[in-house]
């Protein structure tokens, strides 16, 4: 099974851009939405976008603003959780009046919160991915270590090397994993070699010490049936938050063994889960 592609134009605060994503299964029916992490793009969810898709559901895997490819943005602070959503609510548009399953891995998560605890939202169900309302500032600390820099490799070879020690919390991924990491977030240089995929000023945000982030109010306003993954080994999503979020209705919590910021939805039990979560409200 192969993905199409598609893109959309998007309206920031500063003009049009491009918003890119990959999408799967049938052209209409039962949607999942699926949005990656700080400096990833859609292409990580091609397992989980592949099995549901064989269940008849029809998945969109954006690429977000600096990203993959989307436009980058001519203003580095327009990189922020809310731009993101806005840029998501015009993708969310094109359903019309149909309900949207959304998957969100770490800041997807977070723009997947943000939408959902909107009045009218058209979030069914949330799969929230080691991420939630209070983000420490060591975990934000360890994540700014690799950004900013324009990293330039020889080869694949080497980029595959950064990205098994960049995401290392991954967890255990089997050599066509971490390749498939690496081929779906790399591009080719002009000048030779490679460069990662996404736009060096989404790190401007980091450029400054990190402090704790919590957005508790948000999460208290969503209200949709919500599946919470937690790597075992997390230092972003901890183990007293996401115990927390639990208290709410509607909410469940994973703990998923081997791996830590983020699980990566890659093998036949991560995929099943989240899956399975989302079948339970779809008739």
């Amino acid at each position: 099974m192969s993905p199409r592609e598609g893109r959309l134009r998007w309206l920031s605060p500063v003009g049009f851009h491009w918003l890119a994503w990959t999408e799967w299964g049938p052209s209409e029916g039962a949607s999942v939405v699926c949005v990656h992490g700080l400096t990833r793009t859609g292409r990580d969810f091609d397992a989980l976008a592949a099995a549901l898709a064989e269940r008849g559901r029809r998945v969109l895997c954006p690429d977000m603003p600096g990203r993959g490819a989307s436009d980058r943005l001519p203003d580095p602070s327009l990189y922020s959780n809310d731009v993101y959503a806005g840029a998501c609510a015009h993708l969310l548009a094109r359903f019309g009046d149909q309900p949207v399953d959304w998957v969100g891995t770490s800041m997807g998560g977070i723009i997947g919160m943000i939408l959902a605890a909107m009045p009218n939202t058209p979030i069914r169900r949330l799969v929230v991915n080691d991420v939630g309302p209070f983000i420490p500032a060591a975990s934000l600390a360890r994540i700014g270590e690799y950004l900013g820099r324009d990293w330039h490799f020889p080869d694949l070879a080497a980029a595959e090397q950064h990205t098994r020690k960049a995401y290392a919390p991954f967890g255990a991924l089997t050599d066509a994993q971490w390749r498939h990491l690496t081929e779906t977030s790399m591009r080719p240089h002009p000048e030779g070699g490679y460069r990662l995929h996404y736009d060096p000023a989404i790190a401007e945000a980091f450029r400054t010490p990190p402090e704790d982030i919590a957005f508790w109010p948000v999460w208290e306003h969503v209200a949709v049936p919500t599946l919470v993954l937690r790597g075992a080994e997390s230092d972003l999503l901890l183990p007293d938050t996401a115990s927390r979020m639990a208290e709410r209705n509607g909410v469940r919590v994973e703990t998923i063994p081997g791996c830590g910021h983020a699980p990566a939805l890659l093998d036949f039990a991560q995929t099943g889960l989240v899956a399975a979560f989302l079948e339970e409200g779809h008739a």
